[in-house]
């Protein structure tokens, strides 16, 4: 997982673009793709909700890190929204606070951009099923060993 979030970090690094006199311009794309990122590290998050899969998403097989994330570049600040599926018995404060701060910690460090405001919407809860209870509990033993 670690290296596919790299690639699409280069990825979106190779978005900013520098337009004439010492003026950046960070595409919403590329703050979206690092909010997704820190999204995804964030423990009783099921899924994002919103968006569409769009058609390089299917062909290249790459899952869309920005999908029901929106956001609002200006000058030297952003806004972010964020929806959000939690998993059942994940305690919903404390998954938004964890959202926030780190999407906060890792928009500003990677594009020095200002967060003003990083709201999370909560748009469903995820029961597992047995067999995902199964196939978690058998993952969480292979990495202890």
């Amino acid at each position: 997982m670690l290296e596919n979030n790299e690639s699409i970090e280069n990825e979106a690094k190779e978005e900013i673009s520098v337009m004439g006199n010492d003026t950046i311009k960070i595409s919403n794309d590329v703050v979206a793709t690092y909010a997704g990122i820190a999204v995804s590290e964030v423990e009783g998050v099921y899924g994002m909700a919103g968006g569409f899969a769009g058609i390089t998403e299917v062909i290249s097989g790459k899952k869309n890190l920005s999908k029901g994330i929106k956001v609002e570049v200006g000058e030297k600040s952003t806004k972010i929204d964020v929806n959000i599926i939690v998993e059942y018995g994940a305690r919903i404060p404390d998954v938004a606070y964890e959202i926030q701060t780190r999407i906060k910690k890792s928009v500003e460090a990677m594009t020095d951009l200002k967060v003003l405001e990083v709201n999370v919407h909560v748009q469903g809860v995820h029961k597992m099923t047995e067999k995902e209870l199964e196939e978690k509990e058998n993952l969480d033993e292979n990495v202890e060993e």
